[in-house]
């Protein structure tokens, strides 16, 4: 495998790196709405509500903010050192990079209303929007590897 590009060597350890965060992310990104299903059921204000908005912040904070941080770092760096800007399965993926990015915004959004005692969606949507990052990895995965 020729290693061409800026990074040289080095392209191999950024894309394990990558792929390592891209995992994390993801798990986050599981958690965070499985997290919501069962906070809800707990009454604003209790000793429970208050143990559910430590987790979610905890989540937030170790897991899902540095991961996605550092997936967009190591993946902007992998695009440029292959130069993949005009390839379209490329083009997608990004688009589906950054709808995730929004959903991860839109989980934060969501927890800090969970914070203040607003429950605004149900238990079954929450569930049904828990499957949104298991379908768009599904299909990330798809255009990097097929690259159809």
């Amino acid at each position: 495998m020729e290693l061409a590009g800026f990074l040289g060597a080095t392209m191999l350890w950024i894309k394990a790196a990558h792929i390592i965060f891209v995992i994390f992310l993801m798990a986050g990104l599981f958690m965070m709405p499985r997290f919501f299903v069962y906070h809800q059921q707990a009454p604003v204000g209790s000793d429970e509500d208050r143990k559910w908005i430590e987790r979610e912040d905890r989540l937030r904070r170790i897991i899902l903010n540095p991961s996605l941080t550092i997936v967009w770092v190591f993946g902007l760096m992998l695009a440029f050192n292959g130069d993949y800007w005009r390839e379209g399965w490329f083009i997608a993926k990004l688009l589906l990079v950054v709808a995730l990015s929004g959903y991860h915004g839109w989980l934060i959004g969501y927890f800090k209303k969970l914070q203040k005692g607003e429950r605004p969606l149900s238990e079954k949507r929450l569930r049904m929007l828990n499957e949104v990052p298991g379908i768009a990895a599904a299909i990330i995965v798809i255009l990097v590897v097929v690259r159809p």
